[in-house]
C-alpha cells in the first residue's frame, strides 16, 4: 500500500495535517501517511504552535471587541 522509502511529510504537509486534525477532517490516507512516515516531534511542535496562535488570536479578538463595545 505504501512505499517504505517514502520521505517524511514536508513542513507544509505537516501543517495541513495538523489543521485537518484540528477540524476533525483528516483523510484516512493522510493519517496513515503521517503515522508511517512522519516524525512525531514535527506534529507535536506544529500542533503546539498552532494552539498558542489560536489562543493568542482569540485573546486579541476578545480585547478588541470589548474595547469597542465600551468596556
Amino acid at each position: 500500500m505504501s512505499n517504505p522509502d517514502q520521505p517524511p511529510p514536508s513542513l507544509w504537509a505537516t501543517i495541513q495535517s495538523v489543521l485537518a486534525a484540528f477540524f476533525g477532517v483528516q483523510s484516512r490516507a493522510n493519517r496513515e501517511r503521517d503515522f508511517r512516515h512522519g516524525r512525531a516531534w514535527q506534529f507535536i511542535l506544529v500542533g503546539l504552535l498552532m494552539t498558542v496562535t489560536l489562543i493568542a488570536t482569540l485573546i486579541v479578538v476578545v480585547r478588541v471587541v470589548m474595547h469597542n463595545v465600551g468596556g
